[in-house]
């Protein structure tokens, strides 16, 4: 479903917003140390969100990273549009065309139909959960760590 270079940039922003001063860099190193992570793969990850405007990027022996949306307002759907973009939700599976998920299959794909709700399903999940809330959740989870 999610490649692992999205997943990695989703516990990587999570990571980032789940420090407390707001708009301070935190390190690529921490941030791959803390994530077992490899350095050189997570900055070609948090370089394209950096370019995506998601997050903001410092170099230099005190650079790092930081949010650059509101965790409040970024959303999961925001990193996996950055990163994976919209093919898991937008192709075919059996003839590789951009599915038109607002109607019924016209007979091409034997998958369309059932498949259909289910991409709705996890697009409106992944567009409903911000970043916010997931850094409250993990704070309030003594079993989850960061």
């Amino acid at each position: 479903m999610l490649s692992a270079t999205c997943k990695y940039g989703i516990r990587a922003v999570i990571f980032i917003a789940s420090k407390s001063q707001d708009r301070v860099n935190t390190g690529l190193k921490e941030i791959a140390d803390k994530l077992a992570i490899p350095q050189p793969y997570l900055a070609k990850i948090l370089q394209v969100l950096a370019r995506k405007k998601i997050l903001h990027s410092t170099k230099g022996p005190h650079g790092g990273f930081y949010l650059l949306m509101p965790a409040e307002k970024l959303t999961l759907m925001d990193i996996i549009d950055a990163i994976d973009g919209r093919n898991f939700f937008d192709s075919c599976y059996i003839t590789g065309e951009r599915c038109n998920l607002d109607r019924p299959d016209d007979g091409r794909c034997v998958l369309h139909n059932e498949l259909r709700a289910e991409k709705i399903r996890l697009e409106n999940f992944f567009s409903s959960k911000t970043i916010d809330q997931i850094v409250n959740q993990v704070r309030n989870d003594p079993g989850v760590k960061i």
